[in-house]
C-alpha cells in the first residue's frame, strides 16, 4: 500500500479540539474520513475569522481538492447533513468531494422521539445526559438488524417496507409505554424519500473509495467524534456514547484493515471538560471551574450546554494512550491556562484508605477516588502570538514536557488560540 493512514482520536470526554487538529493536518492528506458517531457531536473550526461547526461533515470540507468520506459507522441525521452542505454552499466553502457510505444508518424521527422519552423515564437521578438527537436508538436498531440505511433511502420499495415494519413497533412503544401519539407513516416516508433524492449524488462505497486512494499513494486522515472516555466499551459506562470513538473503531467504521494504520494521534485539551452526566474526578465546581469555562468558551458546539471543567487528569490520559495505541499527542487550548499562579495536574488516584489506584472506566470506582495533584508553575503571558515552542514562557514549556514525560508520548502540535494559524507544530 502506497498511501499513509493516520487516525485522530479524542483522549478525554470529547470536545478536545479534534476539528481544529484535523483542519491543521488536512493539508498533508488527500482524504479525510469520519468513522463513527452522529449529530450529537460537533467539530468547531475557525478559518480567516469565520466559525464553522460540523456535526456530520468531516473537517476537511474546507479544503479544495480533498475527498471527504462519511463511513458506515456514522449514523446520519439527513436533514442536519443537508443543512450543513447548504450552509457551506451558500458561503462558497463547499470545496471538497463528499462520499457517503450507503451502509451508514439513518436517524429517523422516531429515534429522536424515543431518545427523549427514555431519558425522561430515567428521571434526574438515572439520566445519561443524551443530546436527544436519536443517536442511541438508531444504533440500537442497527444492532437489532432492523435499521434503515442510506442505501434504503434510494429504493422506494425497500424504504416503504422497512419504514412500515419499524413504525409498527415504534408506535407501540410511543403509545403503550410513553402515552404519546403515534407517528404517521406518510409524512415520514415522504420526508425520508426526499432526503434520499438529495443525498443520492454523494452516496458511494466509502471503504472502496479509501482503499483506492491509498493504492494511488494518497494519504488518509480519520477523525472520530466524542472521545476515549465516552467509548461504549472502554468509557465511563453507562455514561458513554453509543459507538466506539477509539482508534480501533476507525477500522470497523470505515472498512479498513488495521494493518494499514500508520499512526494514531491523540488530541488532549490542556485541562479536562465533560458534558452531561457521569464521573469526573478532577472537576472544579466552584469559581475556578467557572473561570475555565468562560476563558475556554466551554459550551457544547451541538447543544450549547455548559461543559463541566476541571484540571488535566494524567491517569485517564495514560489509559487513553494505552487503549488507542497512541503514537503522538496534540495539545489544545494551552492558552486558556494563562494567568493562573499554579496549575494542578492529577498524577494519581487514591482510595479512602490511602491506597494508590490505577484507572478503571467503572463509574462507581471513579466516583469514589481522590485525585492526587502535582502543582505546576503557572504563567502570565498571552500565548496567542506564539508560533514556535521557544516562544512559549518556560512554565508553559515545562507543562508540555511534563505531559510528555508522564505519558511517554511526544506532543507534536500545540494549540494557542482558536484560529487555524494559532498553532505550534512540533513534529507532524
Amino acid at each position: 500500500m502506497k498511501g499513509r493512514v493516520e487516525i485522530i482520536v479524542g483522549t478525554q470526554w470529547g470536545d478536545e479540539g479534534k476539528g481544529r487538529v484535523v483542519d491543521a493536518m488536512a493539508h498533508t492528506v488527500d482524504v479525510v474520513a469520519r468513522y463513527q458517531g452522529g449529530a450529537n457531536a460537533g467539530h468547531t473550526v475557525m478559518v480567516e475569522g469565520e466559525k464553522y461547526v460540523f456535526h456530520l461533515l468531516p473537517s476537511g470540507m474546507l479544503y479544495s481538492g480533498k475527498t471527504c468520506v462519511i463511513g458506515n459507522g456514522v449514523v446520519i441525521d439527513s436533514q442536519q447533513l443537508l443543512d450543513e452542505l447548504t450552509d457551506l454552499q451558500e458561503r462558497g466553502k463547499d470545496r471538497a468531494r463528499l462520499v457517503i457510505s450507503g451502509a451508514a444508518h439513518v436517524v429517523m424521527p422516531y429515534h429522536k422521539k424515543l431518545d427523549s422519552m427514555e431519558e425522561r423515564l430515567r428521571g434526574s437521578r438515572k439520566k445519561i445526559g443524551t443530546t436527544h438527537r436519536g443517536i442511541g436508538p438508531c444504533y440500537m436498531d442497527k444492532v437489532n438488524r432492523c435499521g434503515i440505511r442510506v442505501e434504503d433511502l434510494l429504493c422506494e420499495d425497500a424504504l416503504r417496507e422497512k419504514l412500515s415494519f419499524n413504525l409498527e413497533i415504534k408506535n407501540m412503544y410511543l403509545t403503550r409505554i410513553y402515552g404519546e401519539e403515534p407517528l404517521a407513516f406518510g409524512e415520514i416516508f415522504e420526508q425520508a424519500w426526499s432526503w434520499g433524492q438529495r443525498l443520492k449524488p454523494y452516496v458511494g462505497d466509502a471503504s472502496l473509495t479509501i482503499f483506492e486512494a491509498l493504492e494511488r499513494g494518497s494519504n488518509v486522515l480519520f477523525e472520530g467524534a466524542q472521545g476515549t472516555l465516552l467509548d461504549l466499551d472502554h468509557g465511563t459506562y453507562p455514561f458513554v456514547t453509543s459507538s466506539s470513538p477509539v482508534a480501533g473503531g476507525a477500522c470497523v467504521g470505515a472498512g479498513l484493515g488495521p494493518s494499514l494504520v500508520g499512526r494514531v494521534t491523540g488530541v488532549v485539551k490542556a485541562y479536562n471538560t465533560r458534558v452531561g452526566e457521569g464521573p469526573f474526578p478532577t472537576e472544579l465546581k466552584e469559581e475556578l471551574g467557572e473561570t475555565l469555562r468562560e476563558r475556554g468558551g466551554e459550551f457544547g458546539a451541538t447543544t450549547g450546554r455548559p461543559r463541566r471543567c476541571g484540571w488535566l487528569d494524567l491517569v485517564a490520559l495514560k489509559y487513553a494512550v494505552r487503549i488507542n495505541g497512541i503514537h503522538a499527542l496534540a495539545l489544545t487550548k494551552l492558552d486558556v491556562l494563562s494567568g493562573f499562579e499554579a496549575i494542578p495536574v492529577c498524577t494519581g488516584y487514591r482510595s479512602d484508605e490511602g491506597e494508590d489506584l490505577p484507572y478503571k472506566g467503572n463509574s462507581v470506582f471513579l466516583d469514589s477516588v481522590e485525585p492526587v495533584y502535582r502543582n505546576m508553575e503557572g504563567w502570565k503571558m498571552d500565548l496567542g502570538a506564539c508560533r514556535d515552542f521557544q516562544d512559549l514562557p518556560r512554565p508553559a514549556r515545562d507543562y508540555i514536557r511534563f505531559i510528555e514525560e508522564q505519558t511517554g508520548v511526544p506532543i507534536v502540535l500545540v494549540g494557542v488560540g482558536p484560529s487555524r494559524d494559532q498553532t505550534i507544530v512540533m513534529g507532524l
